[in-house]
């Protein structure tokens, strides 16, 4: 095991009928509001009018930034930063999924930063800057992004999609209510759920060896999304299944699961010019992606891993590793299909025509090419893509 920090000082309120806490929490970081959602959901389900009923209570003066993407524009970030600079704004509240609470982040941080938006998340993990506080209250279960300092925004003029993160960017406090997502439907719980496993999946496979802790809690919490999420897809208002689901996400990226295991993730990287070439769903191109990079990474080095992963995670009962692991691919495979989420890149309208720009950007833009589980240049990342085209089977 590696040496790490794990100083993760979110303050989470979870559970169901919490929102009375919010003035309580505002009043740490000031009166003035920029309330970040995306595209109109929280009005649907009445949280907006909640949240808003104990803002104007407080005495708030709010500013909303709303209609962020799926996956967040920098033309978006540049909106709010605008606003929090012209109206003087104290604190941020982002309310939604990971997309909105990862554009609050970097507005958060642009804000405070003297340089063009872009500029900024082109520094990456770079970044040591202040930035304006945040607190969150979710509604989707996927990204983890309301207990860690990273976030992702796409520039569609330049296609990138580029992570980037800084210690300032953690929100202070997050409003964690399994209720706000039971009217999340079953296209987006699924995708969520995907998303959720790929974390898990990115930190469990790494070359450091030794870490029988984080391997086990991410084994664990694997098999509560396998256990969970086929239930939140046929229950929508099962408590217990949505907030497994919740805390599954926030546990699985708040460095609990990662911290002591370098190297560089491996779908991740791939999934993002996915995105940002065609914009499509990011739990949907990691579901895609996974079962294909798994086939390629498996070899007699990294058997022994896939083989645990096989036996843990999924019970399989063959003993030969070879064998078992390629149940287990398979059964990953079978898994996401039974959720229906689609399993080809052309059931998400994408085919061969940019895998050789999108496979070149995901090199240029990661260290797979030297940090990853199992190292993969241009061609090995054209060859995962057309892996994706069609149905697959691993066994």
């Amino acid at each position: 095991m590696d040496n790490f920090n794990f100083h993760v000082t979110t303050d989470i309120r979870f559970g169901k009928d919490r929102l009375a806490e919010l003035p309580e929490v505002m009043n740490q970081f000031g009166k003035n509001v920029l309330l970040v959602y995306g595209g109109g959901s929280i009005k649907k389900i009445g949280l907006y009018d909640k949240v808003m009923e104990q803002l104007t209570a407080n005495g708030n003066r709010v500013f909303e930034l709303a209609g962020v993407e799926p996956n967040p524009r920098v033309e978006t970030v540049r909106k709010g930063v605008e606003i929090c600079r012209k109206e003087n704004i104290d604190v941020l509240l982002a309310v939604g999924g990971g997309s909105t609470i990862d554009c609050a982040k970097v507005v958060a941080a642009a804000t405070l930063y003297e340089g063009d938006a872009w500029d900024m998340v082109l520094q990456r993990r770079k970044l040591n800057g202040p930035a304006l506080p945040l607190v969150t209250i979710l509604t989707l279960a996927a990204t983890g992004s309301e207990m860690n300092s990273g976030a992702v925004i796409s520039n569609l003029s330049t296609n990138q999609k580029l992570g980037v993160g800084s210690p300032s960017m953690l929100p202070k406090v997050s409003f964690l209510d399994p209720t706000n997502t039971f009217s999340v439907n079953k296209y987006q719980t699924a995708a969520g759920s995907a998303d959720i496993f790929s974390h898990l999946i990115e930190n469990y496979f790494k070359r450091t060896e030794g870490t029988d802790v984080q391997d086990s809690v991410s084994e664990g919490l694997m098999r509560s999304v396998i256990k969970n999420c086929p239930l939140a897809l046929k229950y929508p208002e099962d408590y217990d299944a949505r907030a497994n689901l919740m805390w599954a996400s926030t546990l699985a990226l708040n460095g609990l699961t990662g911290n002591g295991k370098t190297g560089s993730w491996s779908c991740h990287p791939i999934e993002h010019e996915l995105s940002a070439f065609y914009d499509i769903t990011h739990g949907v191109g990691l579901a895609i992606l996974t079962p294909r990079w798994m086939e390629y990474a498996l070899n007699d080095e990294t058997v022994a891993k896939f083989a645990q992963f096989a036996w843990n995670v999924w019970d399989v009962e063959e003993k030969v590793p070879m064998m078992a692991a390629r149940i287990g691919i398979q059964k990953t495979y079978d898994y996401f299909k039974a959720c229906d989420i689609p399993m080809t890149l052309p059931e998400v309208g994408i085919n061969e025509e940019k895998f050789a720009i999108m496979a070149q950007q995901a090199v240029d833009h990661n260290a797979i090419k030297t940090a990853a589980y199992v190292p993969m240049d241009v061609k090995d990342v054209e060859g995962i893509l057309e892996a994706c085209l069609t149905e697959s089977s691993f066994v």
